[in-house]
């Protein structure tokens, strides 16, 4: 069943991606010219974002920050503008990721695509994730956003693709139009980003050790029976 809906979301995705960007086509353009006249810089800021099964690709949003801006840099915190603002808290810096949907990059419904910074400290585990496309809106994003922790925004991410299914899209898409316009979780800062980052590695050095100390005690159970066998054979 989830592989037929995965067609049939796809055949959606594909629509309604292009129905939305011919219909929200104005909504582009006053977006693009107030942050052509608010700031220097390109209208489109894109960065590089794991997709399906961890593949790159480049992700597309409306600029809310400075040209000169690093995102990568963690030591200062992001210089939003002041059209940035806004577009953050109404979400319209994400419109242009309904160009990502029509290529096939992203679903309106899924985990929200991460940037390789993040996906690089998962476990096993958490790579499953990936396991289906990304969204513009996901289970995590109508729980909370950015107020969960990064590893309950992972296993609600998990909770999705496990239950991948029609119903669970309708459920979705039902709380964000509610959770849209408020601002609950909305903005997460650098400061935000360099915690997640090193609980993302605490996890994955807590589940590696333990992983090895299993090993290790497997080994040593089968090496004492193998003694006890010796022993008793002799």
């Amino acid at each position: 069943m989830k592989k037929i809906y995965k067609v049939i979301k796809r055949i959606i995705d594909f629509i309604f991606s292009l129905i939305g960007i011919i219909i929200l086509s104005p909504i582009f353009l006053i977006t693009a010219i107030a942050i052509k006249l608010d700031s220097k810089g390109p209208v489109i800021f894109i960065q590089k974002r794991n997709g399906l099964h961890g593949k790159l690709f480049n992700c597309y949003k409306f600029r809310s920050m400075v040209a000169d801006n690093n995102p990568l840099n963690l030591s200062t915190e992001n210089k939003i503008t002041r059209v940035g603002k806004f577009i953050r808290k109404t979400s319209l810096d994400e419109l242009p990721q309904l160009f990502n949907i029509l290529k096939g990059d992203m679903s309106f419904i899924g985990p929200r695509p991460w940037p390789p910074t993040y996906t690089d400290l998962f476990t096993e585990e958490q790579k499953h994730r990936n396991d289906v496309l990304p969204g513009i809106t996901g289970l995590a994003q109508v729980h909370g956003r950015n107020e969960l922790s990064v590893l309950e925004r992972i296993e609600y991410d998990l909770i999705y693709v496990e239950k991948f299914s029609f119903l669970m899209d309708l459920k979705v898409l039902g709380k964000t139009i509610t959770t849209v316009f408020s601002e609950q979780g909305a903005e997460i800062t650098k400061k935000g980003i360099k915690r997640d980052l090193e609980i993302l590695e605490e996890n994955r050095d807590k589940k590696e050790k333990s992983k090895n100390t299993k090993k290790t005690t497997k080994k040593s159970k089968k090496a004492w029976f193998n003694i006890k066998l010796f022993l008793f054979t002799f």
